[in-house]
């Protein structure tokens, strides 16, 4: 009969002990899933320099609402595409043109199903508040009291190039060269311009608008230069495909787009 007895106390020992040893794992199993579940992905954005402001005041609702960390990568459009084609790391890339986009999809280097037009902007002519080159449009360059032109090197800076196409048309390019500061991102120009190292800048409205050293003199014809069209895209061989895509779907949904707004995009 003890010995019974005894037998039984074993097997219920040994029963508790595997029920609790299987509660202990599921318990564990749950914790690792939670702790997956709560890492925070990291997301890395080339874009232009002149969406600065506006991708700063997306990253605070984005981050917390997608448990994002992002991480931007700011210059000109030109630079920073080639440094995608060099491999560096980057999950979406977004440009000021069309054309470095283009290349890079020549290239099979972004997922061209996802790419998609952000937004749009505009070539303004801008000078220091004080005005020291006393003109009033981009026709009068010309004019003698301009001896400094800041612009964004055209052969990588979109702002740049659609700053040669405005010239050419009004065929004061090749007049002016020689009162040229070439840029290496618009961001710059708008610091020459700010601090009087240039008497007048070409910029983007949305550069413009950010700064309050500066005045807009003239804003350049549409039908002077290409559409300043801003398009974004995936890159190839990112790793959170998923969360670009949701990045993606934000800047271009209401709010994303009332951002951009503010600061001074769009046509």
């Amino acid at each position: 009969m003890k010995k019974i007895f005894y037998m039984a106390m074993v097997l219920l020992f040994i029963v508790l002990a595997g029920c609790s040893n299987d509660k202990d794992d599921t318990n564990t199993s749950k914790e690792a899933t939670k702790n997956k579940s709560s890492e925070t992905t990291e997301l890395t954005i080339s874009a232009a320099v002149s969406l600065t402001d506006a991708l700063e005041e997306m990253q605070t609702s984005f981050e917390k609402e997608h448990n994002v960390k992002m991480k931007f990568n700011l210059g000109s459009s030109g630079t920073l595409a080639q440094q995608i084609e060099q491999g560096a790391p980057a999950d979406i890339f977004i440009s000021a043109n069309e054309e470095w986009m283009d290349k890079l999809a020549a290239k099979k280097l972004i997922k061209t199903d996802s790419r998609k037009d952000v937004t749009e902007n505009r070539i303004v002519l801008i000078t220091s508040k004080d005005n020291p080159a006393k003109v009033s449009d981009i026709k009068a360059l010309s004019n003698k009291n301009v001896s400094q032109i800041a612009i964004g090197n055209p052969e990588s800076v979109p702002a740049g190039k659609y700053t040669e196409q405005v010239l050419n048309h009004l065929k004061k390019w090749d007049g002016l060269k020689d009162k040229f500061i070439m840029a290496k991102d618009v961001r710059q120009v708008l610091t020459y311009t700010e601090t009087g190292n240039a008497d007048v800048g070409f910029v983007y409205a949305s550069d413009a608008k950010v700064s309050d050293k500066v005045k807009v003199l003239d804003t350049a014809d549409a039908a002077w230069h290409e559409p300043i069209i801003y398009p974004g895209a995936i890159v190839a061989d990112t790793k959170q495909a998923k969360t670009a895509q949701t990045f993606m779907d934000y800047i271009t949904s209401k709010e994303g787009q009332e951002i951009l707004q503010k600061y001074g995009f769009g046509k």
